[in-house]
């Protein structure tokens, strides 16, 4: 029986005081954490990644970067071209001189909303609280749809963490650290058709341990920090999974450049089969013979990629990986005739941090896919991703990257067809993730609690 509350309508979030996150500070939402305050300053300086699909899994070997450099308050920047790499060619439709005017609404509170996922054919919106449960809003209305509180714990950068609903069979899987171990666990459930969770219907797909909770290394996570959480359906109907780096500070058992290891990297799996496992590796699979590296690796040499998603015009995909202590990144890979997005891509933690050399004893990766975009942490502290733009109340963000910072409380716009970046609304408060709802516009989630969604400007 679904659980009934009102949805409550607020203001605009106020501002609030900022503390910036530490070196050693978890890169996620705590608990307890900072309130967002605005900044008016656009970020950063553009960097078109190299969207290299390599047909062999990646090998050391070389690659360029430029240490980034900030935009001043009220300009845009074009794109630079990184040796070996091609630019997109902007659409014909492509108006650089269009600065969109986007406004926001509140739809309503949430105890600490950290992501939101649509249901194939659902006009509601799935709205996961890091506390463990998942609320179905639609038309006013609330329901607590599925409650795993008893299963995790909001702390730090623990808790339910992200959710995505399979494409064309009745069961979503959630992303969750374990209440006594702080394992990573992707569990399956089934799903009714109006929406509900069968509580009861719980089954473990993927566990990523801990120290002292495993009996094998390969997929240990050592610290409580980094845990990633972002789940996603590609195009070819394969779950991918995006794992931090095990947490600590600067990857210091250098786990994301590993292809034998989960951690740092982008999963792939096919989670829903009957077969005696919990879930099959596609043979398309970069490593999926496990010779040269663990069979359910995608992509690597990621920090913590928060939130990642595909554009399902083009099937670009799509990374916000959180940074160290100077730089916040954009990754964006394309598909190919024969490969879905990002396949054996190395985004380069931690030989880099966006585009500067980080640490010096890990060989700087061959076909290195560099960020689209980064900014520094004079802008903020940790990126919140992020979506595509395809809806219909602001026409001229058509195809821009939308994404926030934790710290900033500001909304900005990346158009890849131009390289620019815009401020396009501040004063958010300290904002999780910003999502494509089933209507296709934009939603801003704030720890705080208000969801806003992106609307025309004045």
């Amino acid at each position: 029986m679904m659980l009934r509350r009102p949805l409550v309508p607020l203001a605009a979030a106020a501002a609030l005081g900022l503390t910036a996150c530490g070196d050693d500070a978890p890169s996620r939402p705590s608990a307890t954490g900072p309130a967002g305050a605005p900044d008016t300053s656009p970020v950063g300086t553009t960097q078109p990644g190299t969207t290299t699909l390599p047909s062999a899994p990646p090998s050391p070997g070389t690659a360029a970067g430029t240490s980034p450099t900030p935009a001043t308050p009220g300009t845009t920047r074009d794109a630079t071209t990184p040796a070996g790499s091609m630019p997109d060619a902007p659409p014909a439709t492509a108006n650089p001189d269009v600065v969109p005017s986007v406004g926001v609404d509140t739809i309503g509170e949430f105890d600490a909303p950290v992501d939101l996922a649509v249901r194939p054919g659902d006009p509601a919106r799935y709205v996961v609280e890091q506390a463990g449960r998942v609320i179905r809003a639609d038309d006013g209305d609330t329901a607590d749809v599925l409650d795993i509180t008893d299963l995790t714990d909001a702390d730090g950068e623990r808790g339910l963490l992200g959710l995505a609903f399979h494409p064309t069979q009745p069961v979503a899987y959630v992303n969750y650290t374990d209440a006594d171990t702080g394992s990573t666990v992707v569990a399956e459930y089934a799903v009714g058709a109006e929406g509900g969770f069968d509580g009861g219907s719980g089954r473990v797909v993927l566990e990523i341990e801990r120290e002292g909770h495993f009996t094998g290394v390969r997929v240990a996570q050592p610290y409580p920090n980094h845990n990633g959480g972002g789940l996603a359906f590609g195009p070819d109907g394969f779950l991918y999974i995006g794992t931090g780096d095990g947490g600590s500070r600067g990857d210091p058992e250098r786990r994301a450049t590993d292809p034998f290891d989960l951690l740092g990297k982008l999963l792939r799996i096919d989670p829903h089969t009957d077969g005696p496992t919990a879930y099959a590796v596609p043979s398309d699979n970069p490593y999926a013979d496990g010779a040269a590296g663990a069979p359910e690796v995608w992509a690597l040499g990621l920090r913590n990629p928060w939130r990642f998603g595909f554009d399902e015009p083009t099937g670009d995909l799509w990374i916000a990986d959180v940074g160290q202590a100077d730089i916040e990144e954009i990754n964006r890979v394309t598909p190919t005739a024969e490969r879905p997005a990002g396949y054996g891509a190395h985004f380069g933690w931690s030989a880099y941090e966006g585009n500067a050399r980080y640490n010096d004893d890990v060989a700087e990766p061959a076909r290195h896919t560099a960020p689209v975009w980064t900014y520094s942490h004079d802008d903020g502290c940790s990126v919140s991703g992020g979506m595509v733009y395809r809806g219909a109340a602001v026409p001229d963000l058509d195809g821009w990257y939308l994404y926030a910072d934790y710290c900033a409380g500001t909304l900005w716009g990346y158009d890849a067809a131009t390289g620019r970046n815009i401020e396009l609304a501040t004063g958010l408060g300290p904002v999780t993730a910003v999502r494509p709802g089933p209507d296709g516009e934009a939603y801003v989630l704030t720890h705080d609690g208000p969801i806003l969604r992106v609307t025309g400007g004045a």
